[in-house]
């Protein structure tokens, strides 16, 4: 048999990560710390006390990733760009995660007991937490980015790959060029609109999921999400994702340009709580009667009882028996009916009670 070239479970600070483990959640605090270190570390806290398994930051400089000249004119009022106040690259520059901060991120982090990740978008910065992440993200919006995603594999470390606004050939391409250098991925469903807007359920299309799964059996599946609450999440999970990813903040009211449509620690808490609700009711596959359901299987089940008592050598005719409930163990059930017709009783029997095969001959 072919084996696979992509590892089936990950490993993260000693955390495995795969089918049957619990959802790994990441708590993407992006922007949302408004460029105050202070924000930042209270959203590392707040995101654990929510139920966070990582506190995922993203690391640029404003003209290593954006043009100030390109987002000029048209270009200037397109998406959820439209809306922000100032120029796209004075956002990224305002916004970006200062480099200056990392001792101290990674410090908290350590301390809060919570992985640090981060989306890291220009080659200083992979290098710059190469030796103190557990693994790196790569944002959608570099799927085509050819010599960032062989740089970010080479470190041989988990990687998390959003696949939002890219067809399913970009995806294949950009996996191939991972897994050339490094099997340890997780790919990501992802639908790349920030408008928090409500028809943004209309486009996640989870089933993506599925085709993933047959393309690559068993490689680590993933949901990176913008969209409202957690209903995708819970759906993403019951279709086979161990990795969650969704914004942060610790008000949806802010200014910003992530505060509106991320996560808050009451909705993420309650994400949490329902995402361990459902692993607990997936089970295993195997249809059983389960150890909570033995009572009910008798009282709920019908057997075969007398309509009259009826005495030793008695032959049992249709007329006698009825089913009813409850089904003690033993007794016939309808399914015996055909067979104990024109049986002969071996026990004196009441109204009411059971037949067993034990009663018969």
């Amino acid at each position: 048999m072919k084996k696979e070239k992509y590892c089936k479970e990950l490993y993260l600070n000693n955390r495995k990560i795969g089918v049957n483990e619990k959802t790994y959640f990441i708590a993407d605090i992006a922007a949302n710390h408004d460029g105050d270190l202070g924000r930042a570390i209270d959203l590392i806290n707040l995101a654990k006390e929510a139920g966070a398994d990582c506190a995922k930051f993203q690391h640029f400089e404003a003209e290593t990733i954006v043009s100030d000249r390109g987002f000029s004119g048209e270009m200037s009022s397109v998406s959820h760009q439209s809306k922000w106040e100032k120029t796209v690259y004075e956002i990224y520059d305002q916004y970006h995660t200062k480099l200056e901060w990392t001792q101290d991120l990674l410090g908290e982090c350590k301390k809060a007991n919570i992985d640090f990740m981060t989306t890291p978008y220009n080659f200083e910065a992979i290098k710059l937490f190469r030796d103190t992440v557990p693994g790196f993200k790569i944002g959608s919006g570099d799927i085509t980015f050819k010599s960032i995603l062989v740089e970010i594999a080479k470190q041989g470390k988990p990687v998390f790959l959003a696949t939002g606004a890219s067809s399913l050939e970009e995806v294949k391409r950009s996996v191939d060029i991972l897994l050339s250098l490094n099997p340890k991925i997780c790919l990501m469903q992802c639908n790349t609109n920030y408008t928090g807007d409500i028809s943004n359920f209309n486009y996640v299309n989870l089933n993506v999921l599925k085709t993933f799964s047959k393309i690559w059996p068993g490689m680590v599946l993933g949901l990176s999400d913008h969209t409202p609450g957690h209903s995708t999440v819970l759906g993403a999970i019951s279709m086979g994702a161990s990795v969650i990813e969704k914004h942060f903040t610790d008000d949806n009211s802010r200014k910003g340009p992530d505060h509106n449509f991320a996560m808050n620690p009451k909705t993420w808490s309650d994400m949490v709580n329902s995402t361990r609700e459902l692993e607990l009711s997936l089970g295993d596959g195997i249809k059983r009667i389960e150890k909570n359901e033995k009572d009910t299987v008798l009282i709920q089940r019908r057997a075969l009882r007398l309509r009259k008592n009826m005495k030793i050598g008695d032959i049992i005719t249709p007329e006698d028996i009825v089913a009813l409930r409850p089904c003690p163990k033993n007794a016939l059930t309808p399914m015996d009916y055909d067979n104990v017709i024109g049986k002969k009783l071996v026990n004196c029997k009441i109204r009411g009670e059971e037949i067993s095969w034990m009663d018969l001959i």
